[in-house]
């Protein structure tokens, strides 16, 4: 399976102890240099920074058609933009963004999306996690993660919660 990470994803599960579920899940996870460049962004660690840098089943790349993402950054971010255009190329089974604006435009071109919530589901259905809630509660305290009542308990009855 080939999955392809924006920012989001990596500095709010690093935020709230649970990296790991990537790997675990996806076992490898390809990332644009302009995620890298946002993870160090002036100068600074931010969460998911040093365990991207130390994890040998993330992997770097450099999107290759540059025009795809200029014309992917008259409205989305640099990441955002590399991201789907990297995941375009590699043909990749799964792009990993949480930003409406870069699900929307990724899901325009028939990519796969899910996100931080998606992949707490995933873990929990393959028994990565016992539990959404607490992870769900991390995410708004520790990572000043957004998330709507409403979907926070549609998440919950999702999962059984």
């Amino acid at each position: 399976m080939k999955v392809v990470s924006n920012t989001s994803p990596l500095t709010n599960l690093a935020a709230i102890g649970l990296f790991h579920l990537l790997g675990d899940l996806y076992g490898h996870v390809f990332i644009a240099d302009g995620v890298w460049e946002e993870l160090n962004a002036y100068h600074q660690a931010w969460p998911g920074s040093q365990e991207v840098a130390t994890a040998s089943w993330i992997e770097r790349r450099a999107p290759q058609n540059q025009q795809a993402v200029m014309a992917l950054r008259r409205d989305l971010d640099k990441g955002e933009a590399e991201t789907i255009a990297l995941a375009l190329e590699l043909g990749a089974d799964l792009a990993l963004l949480d930003e409406r604006d870069g699900r929307y435009a990724a899901q325009r071109f028939g990519l796969q999306v899910a996100g931080v919530l998606g992949i707490l589901i995933e873990a929990k259905s393959r028994n990565y996690i016992r539990d959404v809630r607490p992870h769900l509660d991390a995410l708004r305290q520790q990572a000043g993660f957004y998330i709507h009542e409403s979907l926070y308990q549609q998440v919950l009855k999702l999962v059984g919660e």
